[in-house]
């Protein structure tokens, strides 16, 4: 058993109950107790954890990343989505054949996401098994699946291997299992449909990129005489366990039908600055009552996953581009990064949010640096002051995967040894092709 005390706990609950002087206590994973440290009852030979006044809150989710892409932060730069695409599978073609490369790499988006205080991610990469594999070893939860994809894949899988190898995920994984087509425009329609199918039949989510890019609108109605999200809805992709990544060119019409099918949209306001793909309608989205989440991407498209930078910019970018700078709420955001995720994986009874019951997940921010100073908000505080240094402390089922800024379950400096061993092969895979 686990009792936290002397926590300022913000629950992220469905009020965004904020409890000053507060404890929760774990056992068996989950919590069993969340409230006023006054109320906590009897603990005896219980392991006891002293915050002395830091914000205790849910693990943050990531609902888009690639956490593979860490072998290649900062390999290409300054382009537009589709040329930036056609050279990032380049060296991904060079170097991910191996299963040992990819696990590498996604191992070290893993470290990233934990010291930044990720406890469950939602992650599109190749050699997917090997990302169940790594999260399992580092102690993260993992919503993964298989990537379909039309051609040959950076993998070394070809299209018809998809459908087996996303049959086989399901299979060895009981929970947070997806099936996760890369694009419409990478993906043909038959494709997405089994796709669809095999998720369905498997009871699991269905996440694919969608209207990221102008380009891509363009390229699908030419195709298909219809825009990205309406040609989803033909295909019968929208609805409930669908989860949408960047959605940033839609209109008025298609905002309308995922709000009507229920279908969740994952808002990466760092990597659609960096690559110009636009801005997102997030404040309209939010007002049909679409279940808007955060993400961060790959490493590549914004250079780090960093779910504190992505909040920021979440909760300042749109009243820029609105003139309103009521536009998006710190609220807004926080539940963007923690229960609106669960709710899009269809964990909120699980995750998302400090409450009995729950698994306990959860982390602890540092208040007392100076850019932390004075506090008199701690919603507004974990918005627009906090950063991934403060954390200070992770914790998934009630196990202590960071602890003081350290991870327990991987060993970062012969991970970080491997990487640099393997820089030189990655700066030449782009001149050798």
């Amino acid at each position: 058993m686990l009792v936290v005390k002397n926590a300022t706990i913000v629950t992220c609950n469905a009020n965004h109950a904020v409890i000053e002087k507060g404890a929760l206590v774990a056992r068996g994973g989950r919590l069993t107790f969340v409230g006023k440290q006054q109320d906590l009852p009897p603990h005896g030979g219980a392991q006891i954890l002293d915050a002395k006044g830091d914000i205790i809150m849910p693990g943050l989710i990531n609902m888009h990343a690639h956490c593979g892409d860490s072998l290649f932060r900062g390999l290409v730069e300054d382009l537009p989505l589709e040329p930036w695409l056609q050279t990032v599978w380049k060296a991904e073609a060079a170097i991910l054949g191996s299963r040992e490369n990819c696990a590498l790499g996604t191992r070290l988006g893993i470290a990233e996401l934990l010291l930044g205080g990720v406890t469950c991610v939602m992650d599109m990469f190749w050699h997917c098994e090997t990302g169940f594999e790594a999260a399992r070893e580092a102690d993260i939860r993992w919503a993964s699946g298989e990537i379909f994809f039309d051609m040959p894949g950076m993998d070394g899988y070809q299209s018809a291997d998809r459908p087996e190898r996303a049959r086989a995920m399901f299979a060895q994984h009981d929970e947070l299992v997806g099936v996760l087509p890369h694009g419409t425009y990478t993906v043909g329609p038959e494709n997405l449909k089994l796709a669809r199918d095999i998720s369905r039949q498997h009871g699991g989510f269905f996440c694919t990129h969608a209207a990221e890019t102008a380009q891509e609108q363009a390229i699908i109605r030419k195709r298909y005489g219809r825009s990205v999200l309406h040609h989803l809805h033909d295909l019968d992709l929208l609805g409930a366990s669908t989860v949408l990544a960047h959605c940033v060119h839609v209109d008025d019409s298609e905002i309308g039908l995922m709000a009507e099918t229920g279908t969740h949209m994952v808002h990466n306001p760092m990597s659609n600055l960096k690559l110009a793909s636009g801005f997102a309608p997030v404040p309209e989205m939010l007002a049909a009552g679409i279940n808007v989440t955060l993400g961060t991407d790959g490493p590549i498209s914004g250079n780090d996953m960093d779910m504190w930078l992505a909040m920021r910019l979440a909760a300042t970018l749109h009243k820029a581009r609105s003139g309103d700078a009521t536009a998006v709420s710190t609220r807004q955001v926080l539940h963007m990064a923690t229960l609106c995720g669960a709710s899009a994986l269809g964990a909120e009874k699980d995750l998302g949010s400090l409450e009995k019951g729950k698994r306990a997940d959860f982390i602890r921010v540092e208040t007392g640096s100076v850019h932390a100073l004075p506090l008199f908000d701690a919603i507004t505080h974990l918005v627009y002051s906090t950063n991934r240094q403060d954390v200070r402390d992770v914790f998934v089922g009630g196990r202590r995967v960071v602890h003081d800024r350290k991870i327990t379950t991987l060993d970062t400096d012969k991970l970080k040894e491997k990487i640099k061993q393997l820089v030189p092969d990655i700066a030449a895979s782009l001149k050798e092709q």
